[in-house]
């Protein structure tokens, strides 16, 4: 196994929640909660849950665009979690960002040029010619033609700025990058040219993704591994054919038997989950999902249940499904 290229560890992430004229703390909005996971070079983690579990939260403190209230995040074996913006310049090039709105996230002042060249003139102190030749090439690398160079954002198609944006990624050749929804905006076809190059970009760089998402079945076409979040924690992690084949946890077999599927005479199970989301600012006591669950007991009500691997590589935080005694020897 090869070393993890982002290694996170109990990541927290909560947003203080103000009130009055004097602009007193009130509480805490825990968006994540003890998050942990680790990423290698050439995998696809898939981070899902629904909207507002902290999915997003995570992708942004680990780009450093939000400082981590606690916890550890490892790029490339250096400890970057406190470092202020000076200091972890010279690790942002291992890490990049495509953000969900291919529109919002690209400078309308700007041409496509000027968008995938800026990170080369900052890093690599490229320009002129040598930086237009090597924009050109990333550019007919996402599929966009050298010509495009001179054109604006809002000359570009939805998908072609997610190409864009891709492109302005790749320039620094990153190690890690972190997809925040990046085809939720596009039409279903454009999605899958979108995930399709994406996948052969990860072939051909050894890339790693932290791609996030709430569709279940792009996940299920890109990913390796699956993190499912609850309120601002991974309640299951676990390869992507264990995951679809036998979920463990309540809320990841919900999640799954809610997804559509292709074939209308195939069936599955309903999970039926009552209630709506609590407040991550006064989340329940003992396990977050426990007002939600139908198979919650009442020690699920007091006792916090850890993450814990209950079979190779195979994370689960539920009560029902604590690992086996090892049997006793005789």
């Amino acid at each position: 196994m090869t070393a993890p290229v982002l290694q996170v560890e109990k990541l927290i992430k909560h947003f203080p929640v103000v009130r009055g004229v004097l602009r007193h703390t009130v509480g805490q909005i825990k968006a994540v909660d003890g998050v942990s996971f680790d990423l290698r070079a050439g995998e696809t983690l898939c981070l899902v849950g629904e909207s507002g579990c902290g999915k997003s939260t995570v992708g942004r403190t680990l780009v450093k665009l939000m400082q981590p209230t606690a916890g550890r995040i490892v790029l490339a074996g250096v400890d970057v979690t406190h470092l202020d913006d000076t200091a972890m310049r010279p690790h942002r090039r291992r890490i990049q960002m495509v953000f969900q709105d291919p529109y919002a996230s690209l400078n309308p002042r700007l041409t496509a040029g000027e968008i995938v060249g800026e990170p080369l003139e900052n890093y690599e102190a490229l320009a002129g010619a040598a930086k237009d030749e090597k924009v050109a090439a990333l550019l007919e690398k996402v599929g966009l033609r050298a010509e495009a160079m001179v054109k604006y954002p809002f000359e570009f198609s939805g998908g072609q700025r997610q190409r864009l944006g891709l492109a302005r990624a790749l320039a620094l050749r990153p190690a890690v990058i972190v997809a925040d929804e990046p085809v939720s905006a596009l039409d279903v076809s454009v999605q899958a040219q979108v995930i399709n190059l994406m996948m052969d970009l990860q072939e051909e760089f050894n890339l790693a993704y932290l791609f996030i998402s709430h569709d279940l079945g792009v996940v299920e076409h890109i990913g390796h591994r699956i993190a499912v979040m609850y309120l601002g924690r991974i309640v299951e992690l676990a390869d992507k054919e264990a995951l679809f084949a036998k979920p463990l946890h309540p809320y990841a077999e919900a999640l799954i038997a809610a997804a559509p599927i292709a074939d209308p005479r195939a069936r599955r199970d309903q999970l039926v989950i009552e209630g709506d989301v609590p407040s991550p600012m006064n989340p329940p006591s003992g396990c977050h999902f426990h007002t939600r669950c139908p198979y919650a007991v009442a020690r699920c009500r007091v006792e916090d249940p850890p993450l814990r691997e209950v079979a190779p590589e195979r994370w689960v935080s539920c009560h029902l499904r604590e690992p086996a005694a090892p049997a006793a020897a005789i």
